[in-house]
């Protein structure tokens, strides 16, 4: 591996955690992403020369530390009581604090109710994930745009306000858990499904995702979101080992080796859900909705004795307490499986059309024996970003149904 392709899995591993170590060190989240920033440069310009480190983390965290250390002195900081404290090994957590994790620590931190919600996602996305404004606004369905400015809003309020860059004790930690799971999900759904590239999913990212689910519902147990979360993500990841061919690229849920899932995490998240809903009062969060329908696949023993009637239940209720387009989607899908294609393509009439519509659209024309409108369809998904494997799985689908034409 050379030493730019060692820099990039590095950054994209490890990245997150120096920021949040030299956050804790610093307590400025500009200074701290300034200096992790400049630690990269350096070893772009450092390790070709010299050799990748034996411990490139530790290499990038001491040279983080010592730019923040620079960044702090230009800024007017005492830099000598700075310095002192950042050489340190990292310092014991005060005594009210319960989050061991920095990680964990960062996006609690970040997620500071004084922002608003959407804020203090927006802000934990791009410091957790490291993700470009294009990246969270994918994810979170809005702009490009609107992304970039509620980042430049959020840090001028930051500044502005003083908001401090500390853990927040124990009994702070209730205000900032629905803004926590909200960007544990949104993280993991970026991992599992990549908006570009030659990758379906990003499993380092995934993984990093459950295990910081996991964390948080230690941290509280008797709390049903986190569960639900837990197990949303358990169930979704049980099914990675069938999800891709041998070249990677998707296999459709209805084609995956079933054989091939995880029944032990599935039995882990069946049990999380049912405590979740019983400490939950009559109406379930989105969370558990989305959970109750992904153990809905979870129970069938195949595609086709799924219990499609109570998946679109389902979505109806989660759509009635949270707008997605996604799950407008993915209920049109249930719809055509339990009432049949022309009433998948009502249900999809009534969204508003992007990639994917176009590529479910085309699905569904197929199963009509309109091959000719449905290779049209899923050509025009075609001209939206995808990932590599995605568009091979497209490509082979029109080239299938142009065969059948008549």
């Amino acid at each position: 591996m050379n030493a730019e392709s060692a820099l990039a899995q590095t950054v994209r591993i490890e990245g997150s955690r120096i920021l949040a170590t030299l956050v804790r060190s610093v307590g400025s989240l500009q200074i701290a992403e300034d200096a992790v920033q400049e630690a990269a440069l350096r070893a772009l310009r450092d390790w070709p020369r010299n050799g990748v480190p034996d411990q490139p983390r530790a290499w990038l965290t001491v040279t983080a530390r010592r730019a923040a250390i620079d960044l702090l002195r230009r800024e007017g900081v005492r830099a000598q009581k700075e310095r002192a404290s950042m050489e340190l090994a990292a310092p014991d957590l005060p005594p009210d604090s319960v989050v061991a994790d920095d990680r964990l620590r960062l996006i609690f931190t970040c997620c500071h109710p004084a922002l608003g919600l959407d804020a203090q996602v927006t802000l934990a996305l791009r410091t957790l994930c490291g993700l470009s404004p294009a990246q969270i606004a994918a994810v979170l369905l809005t702009s490009e745009a609107a992304v970039a400015k509620r980042l430049t809003r959020t840090r001028k309020k930051i500044a502005r306000a003083a908001i401090p860059y500390r853990v927040p004790s124990d009994d702070e930690l209730p205000a900032r858990l629905s803004a926590v799971c909200a960007v544990l999900h949104a993280s993991y759904t970026i991992a599992h499904s990549a908006s570009g590239g030659d990758r379906l999913t990003d499993v380092d990212g995934a993984r990093e995702a459950l295990r910081l689910a996991r964390l948080v519902h230690e941290l509280m147990p008797d709390e049903p979101s986190p569960m639900a979360v837990l197990a949303l993500l358990l169930l979704t990841e049980s099914r990675r080992a069938a999800r891709l061919d041998d070249t990677g690229d998707p296999v459709p849920l209805s084609e995956q080796d079933r054989s091939l899932w995880d029944t032990g995490a599935i039995a882990e998240a069946l049990d999380l859900l049912d405590e979740s809903l019983q400490r939950t009062g009559t109406v379930a969060d989105p969370y558990q909705l989305q959970a109750a329908i992904a153990a809905e696949h979870a129970r069938a023993d195949s595609y086709h004795t799924t219990d499609w009637a109570e998946i679109v239940r389902l979505y109806d209720l989660l759509l009635s307490v949270q707008l997605s387009a996604p799950a407008a989607l993915a209920r049109a899908v249930a719809v055509a499986e339990s009432q049949g294609a022309a009433a998948g393509l009502d249900a999809l009439a009534r969204i508003a059309p992007d990639q994917r519509w176009h590529a479910v659209r085309g699905e569904l024309l197929a199963r009509q024996g309109k091959f000719a409108e449905a290779v049209a369809e899923t050509r025009v998904s075609l001209t939206d970003a995808v990932t590599a494997p995605e568009r091979r799985h497209r490509q082979r689908r029109i080239a299938e149904w142009s065969a059948r034409q008549g």
